[in-house]
C-alpha cells in the first residue's frame, strides 16, 4: 500500500493516476471528503494533516509514502515531523518527500523550510527519496484568459529572467517509479524540462501555439500584491509570494533536464509539446 498525501491537489491527482496505471495500491489522504469523488476508487483518508493520531492510522501497512504538503502551509515542518513519526513507527520501507528545485534559497522563505525539512528527513533514518521539482508548465494555464483577452503573458518579475519549467505528468511518472522501483533510496532528484526559457520565450512559444500574437508583459509587484489581497490570500502566503518574485526578478530559477530524463528513459516533455497537449486552440 502507498500512502499520497495532498491528494486532492493537482499534484497528488497526478502521482495518484501514475501509480493507478502502474496498478500500485493507493490510499490517498484528502482534506475534505467531497474530494474523493476526484480521484479513481481507492482507499482514503479525510482530516487535517496536523493530526498526529490521524497520521498513525494512516500509516498502518503503508510500505511506501508520498509526503506533499499543501503549498506554502505555515506548519510544514510540523505535519513533516509527524510524518516521520509516523512512518517509523509503522515501519515504512520508502519515504519520498515532494520538495523544491533549489531549496537552499534563504530568500524564498517557503523553498528554505523545505531544506529544514529534508534536512530532518536525513536525520530520520528511514529509507528515503526527495523529489525538487521546478514550476509545473500547467501553471501557464491560469493565464488563458489574458492571453485570449489582450495577448498578454503577466508576469511579476523582469520578463528576460530565466526558469525551467516541468510537465506535471513528468513529475509524476518520476515519483511513481520512486514509490515503486529499486535503487533509489537515499537520492536526492531534481526534476527539471529540458529548457531553461524566459517569460519572453514563454509567450513566444504560446504566439506559436496559437497563432497569434502573446507579448510577456511586466506586472508591478504592488499591482499583484494588490490583486492577491483583493482575491483574499492569505497575508503570509502574499508575502512568501512577494519573496519568490523579487527572487525571480533578480536571479530567475534555472534548472537542469537531465535527471528526470534518466529517471523517465526518455527526453522531458518540451513546453512546446505541453502546449500541443493541453492548452486547446
Amino acid at each position: 500500500m502507498i500512502l499520497v498525501t495532498g491528494a486532492g491537489g493537482k499534484t497528488g491527482k497526478a502521482v495518484i493516476r501514475a501509480l493507478d496505471q502502474a496498478g500500485q495500491p493507493v490510499r490517498a489522504w484528502l482534506r475534505r471528503p467531497e474530494q474523493v469523488e476526484e480521484i479513481p476508487e481507492t482507499d482514503f483518508f479525510v482530516g487535517d494533516m496536523q493530526d498526529a493520531a490521524l497520521w498513525r492510522r494512516a500509516c498502518r501497512d503503508v510500505e511506501a509514502l508520498y509526503l506533499i504538503c499543501p503549498n506554502m502551509h505555515a506548519s510544514e515542518l510540523e505535519i513533516s515531523r509527524k510524518a516521520l513519526r509516523a512512518a517509523q513507527a509503522a515501519g515504512v520501507s520508502r519515504f519520498v518527500y515532494h520538495s523544491v528545485l533549489h531549496p537552499q534559497t534563504e530568500d524564498m522563505p517557503h523553498h528554505w523550510q523545505k531544506l529544514r525539512v529534508e534536512e530532518m528527513i536525513f536525520r530520520s533514518g528511514l529509507p528515503f527519496t526527495i523529489l525538487q521539482p521546478c514550476a509545473y508548465m500547467q501553471n501557464i494555464l491560469a493565464f488563458r484568459s489574458a492571453i485570449a483577452r489582450a495577448g498578454e503573458y503577466l508576469v511579476p518579475y523582469d520578463v528576460r529572467a530565466r526558469f525551467a519549467l516541468v510537465d506535471l505528468e513528468d513529475v509524476a511518472q518520476a515519483a511513481a517509479c520512486a514509490l515503486t522501483k529499486s535503487g533509489h533510496n537515499s537520492a536526492i532528484y531534481e526534476l527539471a524540462g529540458p529548457d531553461n526559457l524566459s517569460s519572453t520565450e514563454i509567450a513566444q512559444h504560446l504566439s506559436d501555439h496559437l497563432q497569434r500574437p502573446v507579448e510577456a508583459v511586466r506586472m508591478p509587484l504592488e499591482r499583484w500584491r494588490r490583486t492577491a489581497e483583493e482575491s483574499g490570500s492569505p497575508a503570509a502566503t502574499i508575502e512568501s509570494l512577494a519573496a519568490m518574485f523579487r527572487y525571480y526578478n533578480a536571479y530567475g530559477l534555472a534548472g537542469n533536464g537531465n535527471v528526470l530524463g534518466w529517471l523517465l528513459g526518455r527526453r522531458p516533455t518540451s513546453l512546446a509539446q505541453f502546449l500541443e497537449r493541453s492548452y486547446p486552440v
